[in-house]
């Protein structure tokens, strides 16, 4: 059975989405610039005053544990794990309070996986299979299988990979 490596945050999780919700709650009303995501983070799209307490906010039990999920990532991935083997790989290592709440979400929202099924690491280099999903070209590094570049506003610069922008895209590839 071939193997398909899936990212997770800004693939799976919305963890942009998750942070402008948290940035708006907190009461602050400054221009979200999708304009300066591309060629690096999507947190340069915040107001520069904002940024350092942004990406701390990266650090705070609790941030992953609630994000949102990519329309269509759900059923899209239960079917692929019908017919593929699926792993949920995760450089969680860079956020140590993530692997918690990254393992009760999906656990909550991918009930149908298994926890064998669960890969949080420190470098995807070490990571094997047929296709990779991922939206960081880094990730990238030393993988032999055929690498997807999942869109999204800090990667829309970047060329030289298939590109898929959205889960009824991977669908349409993968089934």
């Amino acid at each position: 059975m071939e193997r398909i490596i899936i990212d997770m945050d800004e693939v799976m999780a919305d963890t942009m989405g998750g942070m402008i919700n948290w940035y708006r709650k907190q009461g602050y009303t400054g221009e979200i610039d999708y304009s300066k995501m591309p060629g690096g983070s999507w947190i340069k799209g915040f107001p520069e005053e904002h940024r350092a307490m942004v990406r701390a906010h990266l650090f705070d039990p609790g941030f992953f544990r609630d994000l949102p999920v990519m329309k269509d990532c759900i059923d899209v991935i239960e079917q692929l794990n019908k017919k593929y083997s699926v792993f949920i790989v995760s450089a969680a290592m860079e956020f140590p309070n993530s692997l918690r709440d990254k393992l009760d979400w999906l656990n909550e929202h991918f009930p149908f996986l298994q926890w064998q099924q669960f890969v949080f690491c420190g470098s995807k280099s070490i990571v094997q299979g047929d296709y990779m999903i991922d939206d960081l070209v880094r990730n990238f590094n030393g993988f032999p299988g055929k690498k997807y570049l999942f869109g999204g506003y800090h990667n829309t610069e970047i060329t030289g990979y298939d590109r898929l922008n959205n889960w009824r895209e991977v669908e349409k590839v993968f089934l």
